[in-house]
């Protein structure tokens, strides 16, 4: 990998990974066709997700701070109301957290596997521009995050659990099935974000030890990637919470389709 792969894989990784097209997906199949070793994927993707993860904590600093905040807040005067929505988001996002764990244990060694299948990752891909074509015809509804219940957190929990598989996308798994519990489309949106928090610091504590024993020598490769995949995800964000709003997520299952249908006809002829 040379450092113009590093910054390429890095805005792949930035854009892809809110946008609702499965950034582990893509990483695949760009490692694909540049001809990297299968088993340099997980380690360098869980690098760029640190990019990803400090362009979430910027961008909702004053909402995660929020949320914080009341769990010290426990009074009755005019903003407790606030604080207790605020402490059952942190329940939910808690419980799903738990219910995504739960699924990795189960399936970890076929979600690694799959990562040296492009054509399984392709096969994926479809399966998550179907999901994201049908959330755009849910009704919006005006049920918050916060009253979303424990069973409807525990079920996006292990929607995103699913994800882990490369091809399915995270961000419209959890996008599309809180739209389907019902969860007003706004709240969907910051509910997927801060519930990609947990995800990926649990993905760097795992891949730790390989990412302490990063080689020097090509340390500066995974800082370019993980800059750009930092810029590339924090401009994402607010178009992509104004696409959700206005029900406009199918035109990237006509993205993911076509790159799917492109992937697998280029391997199965190559």
């Amino acid at each position: 990998m040379n450092l113009f792969q590093a910054i390429v894989l890095g805005i792949i990784q930035g854009l892809t990974e809110f946008i609702p097209v499965s950034s582990s997906g893509h990483l695949v199949l760009a490692q694909y066709f540049f001809g990297m070793e299968s088993s340099q994927n997980i380690t360098f993707e869980v690098f760029m997700h640190l990019g990803t993860l400090l362009a979430v904590l910027i961008y909702f600093r004053m909402l995660i701070w929020d949320l914080i905040k009341s769990l010290f807040c426990w009074g009755n005067n005019l903003g407790g109301e606030v604080h207790r929505k605020n402490r059952m988001m942190i329940i939910y996002l808690g419980l799903a957290t738990l219910a995504t764990g739960f699924v990795y244990i189960l399936f970890k060694d076929a979600f690694e596997s799959a990562y040296a299948n492009p054509i399984l990752v392709s096969i994926m891909l479809i399966f998550t521009g179907i999901m994201i074509f049908c959330s755009d015809y849910v009704s919006n509804t005006a049920t918050p995050a916060s009253n979303m219940g424990f069973i409807k957190s525990v079920i996006i929990g292990l929607a995103q659990g699913l994800a882990i598989f490369p091809g399915i996308s995270r961000s419209g798994t959890t996008l599309s099935v809180s739209l389907f519990c019902n969860v007003k489309r706004k709240d969907a949106a910051q509910f997927s974000f801060l519930l990609s928090i947990p995800a990926i610091l649990a993905a760097n504590v795992k891949e730790y030890s390989s990412l302490a024993a990063l080689d020097s020598a090509i340390l500066h490769l995974y800082i370019a990637g993980f800059l750009a995949s930092f810029i590339a995800g924090y401009l994402v964000i607010a178009v992509l919470i104004r696409m959700i709003q206005a029900a406009n997520l199918k035109y990237f299952a006509f993205y993911v389709w076509f790159i799917a249908a492109f992937s697998i006809t280029y391997i199965l002829n190559s």
